[in-house]
């Protein structure tokens, strides 16, 4: 499972159907007031661009639950080895690659799973303004200025 966010946002991913709605109970519990719990139902625990993803919506204390596939949002569905990343090295250069522009499944999942995230944070007004709003961040290069500003701050050598 994943926690990313502030405590009143959250996008969680399971690894189970079964806990979609149960942990969006929770997370209501805990005071999260925006958020989605998403399940791909090719057993990913984020959103899939390889079939479709259960979701439970939680918004001011309340939830819904609903499916969503990538053709709703003018992406191509690919396979679920079309999204495999690899080693440490591997998965730097992939997400260099995407950052710079290069189209194709893992962007896709990058578009869908940020545009879901930006959704919550309040940032885009629905899913596909938070799709489109994450294709402008790449798409203009403020996404991998972003990566490169958080490298730089990261290798900083600080005194203690």
């Amino acid at each position: 499972m994943r926690w990313p966010a502030s405590p009143s946002m959250q996008l969680l991913g399971v690894y189970d159907d079964y806990l979609v709605e149960p942990l969006a109970q929770v997370l209501i519990e805990l005071g999260v007031k925006r958020g989605m719990v998403v399940y791909g139902t090719d057993k990913l625990d984020e959103i899939s661009l390889s079939s479709p993803t259960k979701v439970c919506e939680i918004k001011d204390g309340w939830f819904r639950t609903y499916t969503i596939t990538p053709e709703q949002f003018g992406l191509e569905r690919c396979t679920k080895d079309e999204l495999k990343g690899g080693s440490p090295v591997e998965n730097a250069a992939i997400t260099r690659a995407v950052l710079n522009g290069e189209k194709g499944a893992h962007r896709s999942a990058v578009l869908m799973n940020a545009g879901a995230a930006l959704y919550i944070a309040g940032k885009a007004e629905n899913m596909q303004a938070g799709v489109d709003l994450a294709a402008k961040l790449i798409d203009t290069g403020k996404a991998a200025s972003v990566l490169e500003k958080f490298i730089e701050v990261s290798n900083r050598k600080t005194s203690i």
